[in-house]
C-alpha cells in the first residue's frame, strides 16, 4: 500500500501506522459483508442509511446517529438495509482496550461526525505531527465521551430457537404470539419461554421489545411519526409505545425526534 492512498479496502487499514484511521465506502440497499474480523477496533459507522450487524453473541441495527464499537478480533457480518455511505474508524488494538472487549452501541454526537469526516479529507498516513493527529486525538477523547445505548438483541444458539429470532427481526411487527412461533419452530411454547433467558439472558417479552427499539430507531431516522412506528408493530396506540420506550430508555420518542431531525436534515456525506 502506497503511503498516501485512500482505499474502501479494510484490509489496507489494518497496519497503518497510525492510532486511528478512517475509511470511507458507500454501498447499495441489500449488500450483504460476510463474517469476518480485524486486528484493530472498529466503529462501524454510516452518515446515511440503516445497517443490521450480526454477530455470534448479538444482532444492532444501526441508523445515522448509531455506531457500533467493535473489538480487535471479533467476527462480524454486516448488511446494508438502504443506500449506504460508511465512514467507519479502525483503532490501533491496544489503544482500543480503553474501551472495553464488547461490542456496544454508541450516540454519534455531531461533534465526533465531524472529526471523522474530517480525518478522511487527510491521507491515510497522515503526517506525524499534523492536522491528522490531532483530529485522531480528538476522535479518541470524544468515543471515551460518547453515550452507550443499551439496545442489543442477543442472539441465540439453540436451532429452535435461533428460527424463532430470525423471524422476529425479519418482521417485528408480526402479531403471532409465542404459542404461534412455538408451532413453527417444533417445540412447545413452555419450551421457549425456557429458552429465552438461558439462550439471551432476556425473557421473551423483553427479547422482543429490544427488536422493537432497534426497529423504531431506524425508523425515526427516516422521519416517520410515532404513530406510524406504533401501527408498524403492532401496538394499540402510539401512547403504548411511547411509554414502553420510555420505561427502557428513559425519554420518549419525541426526545429522539427533535434531537435527530434537524442534523439529519442537515447532513452532507
Amino acid at each position: 500500500m502506497k503511503a498516501l492512498k485512500r482505499s474502501s479496502d479494510h484490509r489496507d487499514y489494518q497496519r497503518v501506522p497510525r492510532v486511528v484511521t478512517a475509511m470511507a465506502r458507500d454501498e447499495v440497499h441489500g449488500v450483504s459483508v460476510a463474517p469476518h474480523s480485524h486486528e484493530r477496533a472498529q466503529l462501524l459507522y454510516a452518515t446515511e442509511g440503516l445497517m443490521k450487524v450480526k454477530t455470534a453473541f448479538g444482532v444492532w441495527i444501526l441508523p445515522p446517529r448509531r455506531a457500533l464499537f467493535i473489538p480487535p478480533g471479533v467476527v462480524h457480518q454486516w448488511t446494508s438495509m438502504s443506500r449506504v455511505t460508511m465512514r467507519t474508524i479502525y483503532i490501533e488494538a491496544k489503544v482500543a482496550q480503553a474501551f472495553g472487549d464488547s461490542c456496544r452501541v454508541i450516540e454519534v454526537s455531531p461533534l465526533l461526525r465531524e472529526l471523522i469526516l474530517s480525518l478522511l479529507d487527510e491521507p491515510i498516513e497522515y503526517p506525524l505531527p499534523g492536522r491528522g493527529e490531532h483530529l485522531a486525538m480528538l476522535i479518541l477523547s470524544e468515543l471515551a465521551a460518547a453515550e452507550t445505548v443499551p439496545i442489543a438483541i442477543p442472539w441465540p444458539r439453540d436451532r429452535r430457537l435461533l428460527a424463532v429470532c430470525e423471524g422476529i427481526v425479519d418482521d417485528p411487527g408480526s402479531p403471532r404470539t409465542i404459542e404461534d412461533w412455538a408451532a413453527e419452530a417444533g417445540a412447545s411454547a413452555r419450551t421457549l419461554i425456557r429458552l429465552f433467558p438461558k439462550e439471551t439472558g432476556l425473557h421473551y417479552r423483553q427479547w422482543v421489545q429490544q427488536v422493537h427499539l432497534a426497529e423504531a430507531f431506524g425508523r425515526l431516522a427516516r422521519g416517520d411519526s410515532v404513530g406510524e412506528i406504533a401501527a408498524a408493530l403492532g401496538y394499540a396506540s402510539p401512547s403504548a409505545f411511547s411509554a414502553m420506550f420510555r420505561r427502557i430508555l428513559g425519554k420518549t420518542p419525541q426526545h429522539y425526534l427533535s434531537g435527530w431531525r434537524a442534523p439529519l436534515q442537515n447532513a452532507g456525506t
